[in-house]
């Protein structure tokens, strides 16, 4: 049986591709959760920089009309009636925000194209990623709140993250789905594009990211986490070791070289 949530890979395995697919709605049960673990340990596997030929970015979809419907409500319904319930809904949020934090981990640009109605889960993993892509009629929502839930894949802490507070305690507090437009506005969403063409408009906007200098997409999410968690000092505090290691790099000699002999734009990355 093929798993509701896998990797394929795009361009010579330079773009790993993950796919949520799960008909009709796409909910999130004990077997999303469970291929997602996998999968964010064969993404650590696959994108590892000593890998020959590795995969360079990745880039998150989903299949159907629907990104998620979000986590069936079945599964809070059983850690609810269990004798265990603090104790098992802890573990479960556990293995939940290890699958963001492996996520935001990865030592690769992270993309999430969202196509369609994106809520509770699917949103979290967007707001772990580095780029999030919208098509125009998407929406997204943290809905907890209709089962006396707040979320808890870290979802509010990464909405104020991108927003500041206000907007992501807004947000959860009224439950209520907003555009694409405007979380863009909110600086949630990092770019809207049409309908029309959107699956493929992201694919080739991963490509493009999964093409550039991997090492140095590496050194900047490094700085961008660092700054975000530890303050900007912090982050001048490792540009030294951080941006001198991109030196001995094959990457940045050639793109050098390519510059000095050819002009700037038309080097070539192999993500070494």
């Amino acid at each position: 049986m093929t798993s509701p949530v896998r990797i394929e890979y795009d361009t010579d395995g330079d773009l790993a591709v993950v796919v949520l697919d799960k008909p009709p709605l796409n909910l999130f049960d004990e077997a999303v959760f469970t291929a997602w673990e996998q999968v964010v340990d064969e993404l650590a596997a696959v994108t590892d920089p000593a890998r020959p030929g590795r995969a360079r970015a990745v880039l998150v979809e989903a299949r159907g009309n629907v990104v998620s419907g979000g986590v069936d409500v079945a599964v809070f319904a059983a850690i609810a009636e269990s004798p265990g319930a603090v104790q098992d809904a802890e573990t479960l949020f556990k293995r939940l925000l290890r699958i963001v934090q492996a996520l935001e981990d990865l030592p690769v640009p992270t993309v999430f194209a969202a196509h369609g109605l994106t809520l509770t889960a699917a949103f979290e993993i967007a707001l772990a990623c580095d780029i999030l892509l919208a098509a125009k009629s998407a929406t997204f929502g943290l809905v907890e709140t209709v089962v006396g839930l707040t979320p808890s894949m870290g979802g509010p802490q990464r909405l104020a993250e991108r927003a500041g507070p206000a907007r992501a305690r807004e947000l959860i507090y009224t439950g209520e789905r907003y555009a694409a437009a405007t979380l863009e506005r909110w600086n949630v969403v990092n770019r809207v594009l049409p309908d029309e063409g959107f699956t493929e408009a992201a694919r080739e906007y991963a490509r493009r990211v999964a093409a550039g200098p991997t090492c140095a997409h590496a050194a900047t999410k490094r700085l961008v986490a660092t700054a975000v968690r530890d303050g900007v000092r912090a982050a001048d505090d490792a540009v030294p070791a951080v941006s001198g290691a991109l030196f001995a790099t094959d990457d940045l000699r050639d793109a050098v070289a390519s510059f000095l002999r050819d002009g700037p734009g038309k080097a070539t990355y192999n993500g070494r």
